[in-house]
């Protein structure tokens, strides 16, 4: 298994849009996901990004999504209708694969749109890198923790 790292290859690649090249654009990208700058955050994404939400999660509905356009429609303007608050907190971020992959661990903090209660569930994420762009995005989560606070269970 290849060494941990806090850099990721360079793509070569000389567009204006942001790219991921190290675990801080991969912070970064995270920042805007709390700032709610959701264009942001997929200015870091590929046009054909596959986009796979938790089994059960309040998204998966429609997993995978395939592209931006889905990204945009089923993922972040859910979250905008859904949540008043979501942020990622990692506690760990590394790479893998030569940087192919980058796997964030943590948690979300999330309020729920009219809740006044924020609430927390532990998350995984795994990212796959091509060219600078996510191609790949895969979630892992607590979705009984979520359903629970939700009122759902």
């Amino acid at each position: 298994m290849p060494a941990c790292s806090d850099k990721l290859p360079t793509s070569g690649n000389n567009r204006v849009t942001p790219s991921i090249n190290t675990i801080a654009d991969i912070e970064t990208l995270y920042a805007r996901l709390g700032e709610r700058d959701y264009e942001a955050v997929m200015s870091y994404l590929a046009d054909d990004i596959v986009w796979i939400v938790a089994d059960n999660s309040p998204l998966a509905d429609r997993s995978p999504y395939h592209g931006i356009a889905e990204v945009r429609s089923g993922v972040f303007e859910r979250l905008t209708a859904g949540f008043d608050k979501l942020v990622f907190d990692a506690d760990e971020i590394f790479e893998c694969n030569g940087g192919e992959r980058v796997v964030a661990l943590g948690y979300y903090y999330f309020r729920f749109h009219g809740q006044a209660e924020e609430r927390n569930a532990q998350v995984a994420h795994v990212w796959t890198i091509r060219d600078g762009r996510a191609v790949k995005f895969q979630q892992y989560l607590d979705t009984l923790q979520v359903a629970r606070d939700a009122g759902a269970v």
